[in-house]
């Protein structure tokens, strides 16, 4: 059996959900809500609930439990790494963060979280993810109303690109993998996905000036890019309302780009894709369009 956690998430119940359609495959989910019948109690947060969450369990698809602070999610995961021992599940895949991430104040307890899992006793499978492309899309619509009035994107990416990819593209390689492990397993042989760490970076890099170019083009009207200081960034957030470690995170995003550290040059992602990964400026376009942004000369 595998289980999947954090499937109230995007990416948990991507992942769950297509699993679920695979023939063959007998999967169940996981949730901090779960009730037992549609999905498993699943609690990071609760110890006690993992113990008879991970009953049965063969393969654990472990999504990391981010959006706090490090100390928490490190006490989160190690949580979820003894209980899966107690357990006796036989392997574990964990959706970690892409190489080209280490210097993010997201990568500690990512890095942290490796480590742990390579002292366990059951057999592990390590996906690096690439950035979401929702960085990019998001940084697009919710500057798309301004830059439709105004003809201007600003942001924080100085000259730097980010590689990104889409989370239904992370979510076919989390399926693809946890399936033939199982499928492995039911056929007594250890899976050749033991032991493997997969760079999942994006293939498409996006910097503020691509942005503005595929604004240009939803909006059907001239849009440039303008480079913004950290300082001007960082004001903007304290204003928005973000808890204390979602600015630093944010803030350290921007930096990266800046730095030019956040573009990828080499990637598992195609290898294990079963077509092309989807193309971020098309999510973009999509996104602008679907918020009914428009400029003022073409709603007049």
């Amino acid at each position: 059996m595998i289980l999947v956690t954090g499937i109230s998430g995007g990416i948990g119940g991507l992942i769950f959900r297509r699993l679920s359609d695979q023939d063959g495959i007998d999967v169940v989910g996981g949730t901090r809500s779960g009730d037992g019948v549609t999905a498993r109690r699943i609690d990071f947060d609760d110890p006690a609930s993992l113990a008879d969450g991970l009953r049965g369990v063969d393969v654990l698809v472990f999504v990391s439990a981010g959006y706090a602070e490090d100390d928490v999610v490190l006490a989160r995961h190690g949580a979820v790494v003894d209980a899966a021992e107690a357990a006796g599940v036989r392997h574990v895949v964990y959706t970690s963060l892409a190489r080209s991430g280490d210097m993010l104040t997201i990568a500690l307890p990512h890095r942290w979280t490796e480590a742990r899992l390579a002292e366990a006793s059951f057999d592990v499978t390590i996906l690096r993810n690439g950035l979401y492309a929702e960085v990019p899309v998001g940084l697009a619509t919710t500057s798309a109303a301004l830059a439709a009035e105004t003809g201007v994107f600003a942001a924080a990416f100085g000259a730097g690109q980010v590689s990104v990819v889409a989370k239904e593209d992370l979510a076919d390689v989390a399926v693809r993998v946890a399936a033939e492990i199982q499928r492995d397993l039911s056929a007594s042989r250890r899976s050749h996905h033991a032991g493997k760490t997969y760079e999942l970076e994006g293939v498409e890099a996006i910097g503020g000036q691509d942005i503005a170019e595929v604004l240009s083009d939803a909006l059907d009207r001239p849009v440039h890019y303008q480079p913004i200081s950290l300082s001007t960034t960082r004001k903007a957030l304290a204003d928005s309302g973000l808890e204390p470690y979602q600015i630093t995170h944010t803030l350290s995003i921007f930096s990266n780009i800046s730095a030019g550290y956040l573009q990828a040059h080499d990637t598992d992602l195609t290898a294990l894709l079963p077509a092309e990964p989807r193309p971020v400026r098309d999510q973009i376009v999509q996104a602008v369009k679907e918020g009914g942004y428009q400029s003022r000369s073409v709603s007049s």
